[in-house]
């Protein structure tokens, strides 16, 4: 280390700028000369973006499109707004396609399908992998295991600059802490529809005759599907060779829940279920048509049909869901379950609740410890819960999940800027940071100042050449020196 990188606060002429080491491309060059975008006011610490809006992706920015507008893709600290990338600096940022098998912008992941349970969420969010109990630590999953020590944090992105990087380590200027003991209010959960046409409507070229497992015959029926979900994630049909009330074989089962042209449409939403005074997280809906201004009836290729509820509404019906989440067994939890029609429910891929066939609002529970041995749980495993539901005949529709425990621990982070000290990757922090002359601006970056190179004659300077140094022409307080 050299003299000047191992005294903070020294500066050789012709310095413009001192981040104490000798990389480029970080604010301050090799020859420590200052780099287009960057500020670097203090020496010996890590240099920082000038400001959002200068068409110069630099420091903690990760967008650049020439403004500082908030809800159109970049914020007003450069920041990607969720749902959006911003390819080009300087021009307009543009929504993500979640399912076009490429990752970008705020994605996490794109796997360019609609399936859940496969380690990317149809919302492109990176989902836990876990048998048996057991889960890889997924940096990024917004999951800490128990006992595991492969992340020191994990705010479910993979977005530097946020108090948890890339790798899920700790980032300076932040304070991150374990929100286990405070979950959240409200829980959204990524949820998969699959559209289907009634039996009852005719081959349309191109289309083929509606699907014959919806809207045709009717009665409650279990053993629809096997014990264990397959290599997929999905449930297989047990009936082959049996005789079936309401379903007519493997071939046309197996299309209820995979994206299948020409015969579902799927469409990807979010589930979202509100925290009870016990801790539990409940969706309930007596009412269950997700949609009604959806799918094939978008698209005019079904009618709506009427529904014998209160008042008599229009209504798409026929249609399938899929959904998962991941839990931390603690041998208290009592899982409940209401649906019409179809409902199966599978706990570390094991059949925990069969409600099939097409019949009324039923209701169902699964009590885990009574249950534990069969479906191979053990306090402190990490487990997944599969809900398979399907809607196939009109006369209402009900749809109620009540679940516990979600995700055993997770990092919540927050700047440290504005305490009045300064931390870490902060240049300065006087606790109120409003960026008036010569003082500390929003982010706990210096504001305009004497040798921000930036002349700013209404507080008084003549010339700013971008250093503290006197007999150069500028003096170290910004006055035209003579001589």
């Amino acid at each position: 280390m050299s003299a000047r990188q191992g005294i903070i606060g020294t500066r050789e002429p012709p310095e413009a700028c001192d981040d104490g080491n000798t990389t480029s491309n970080d604010g301050c060059d090799s020859s420590c000369a200052l780099e287009p975008g960057w500020s670097c006011p203090v020496n010996g610490r890590a240099c920082q973006a000038a400001g959002c809006g200068d068409n110069i992706v630099a420091g903690a920015e990760e967008c650049e499109d020439g403004n500082v507008i908030v809800r159109d893709g970049c914020d007003s600290d450069c920041r990607l707004e969720q749902g959006y990338k911003c390819p080009v600096i300087g021009r307009p940022c543009s929504h993500t396609t979640c399912g076009d098998a490429v990752t970008e912008g705020t994605e996490q992941c794109d796997d360019g399908n609609n399936n859940t349970g496969d380690g990317c969420s149809p919302l492109c969010m990176t989902e836990p992998r876990c048998a048996n109990g057991i889960c890889e630590a997924t940096c990024g999953d917004g999951v800490m295991l128990p006992g595991s020590t492969a992340e020191e944090c994990d705010d479910g992105n993979p977005r530097a600059h946020d108090g948890c990087s890339p790798a899920c380590r700790l980032e300076p200027g932040f304070v991150c802490q374990s929100i286990e003991q405070e979950p959240p209010d409200l829980v959204r959960l990524p949820i998969v529809y699959r559209d289907f046409r009634g039996y009852d409507l005719p081959a349309t070229a191109p289309l083929p005759q509606g699907h014959i497992d919806f809207q045709n015959k009717n009665g409650a029926e279990t053993g629809i599907v096997k014990n264990l979900l397959n290599a997929s994630g999905k449930p297989d049909y047990a009936k082959e060779g049996v005789p079936s009330t309401t379903t007519h074989g493997a071939a046309t089962f197996a299309q209820w829940f995979v994206d299948t042209d020409l015969v579902n449409r799927p469409v990807v939403a979010e589930l979202s279920l509100q925290r009870q005074p016990n801790g539990s997280y409940l969706y309930d809906n007596a009412a269950f048509f997700p949609l009604d201004d959806l799918g094939w009836v978008a698209a005019g290729l079904e009618p709506l049909r009427s529904d014998s509820g209160t008042p008599i509404r229009q209504r798409n019906f026929s249609f399938t869901s899929e959904t998962r989440y991941w839990f931390e067994y603690k041998g208290t939890e009592v899982l409940e379950f209401r649906g019409d029609d179809d409902v199966w429910v599978f706990v570390n891929r094991i059949l925990a609740l069969d409600m099939g066939g097409i019949h009324g609002a039923s209701t169902g529970t699964v009590n885990l410890s009574a249950q534990a041995a069969r479906l191979g749980l053990s306090v402190g495993g990490i487990y997944e819960v599969a809900v398979f539901q399907a809607e196939r005949h009109t006369t209402g529709s009900s749809y109620r999940l009540t679940l516990n425990n979600f995700a055993s621990r997770r990092t919540q982070c927050r700047m440290l800027c504005g305490d009045g000290r300064v931390d870490a990757g902060e240049q300065c922090d006087d606790g109120v940071n409003d960026g008036g002359y010569g003082q500390c601006a929003r982010g706990c970056v210096l504001g305009p100042r004497c040798g921000d190179h930036t002349i700013q004659t209404g507080s008084g300077e003549e010339c700013d050449d971008g250093n503290s140094q006197d007999r150069d022409g500028c003096s170290a307080t910004c006055k035209l020196e003579i001589g």
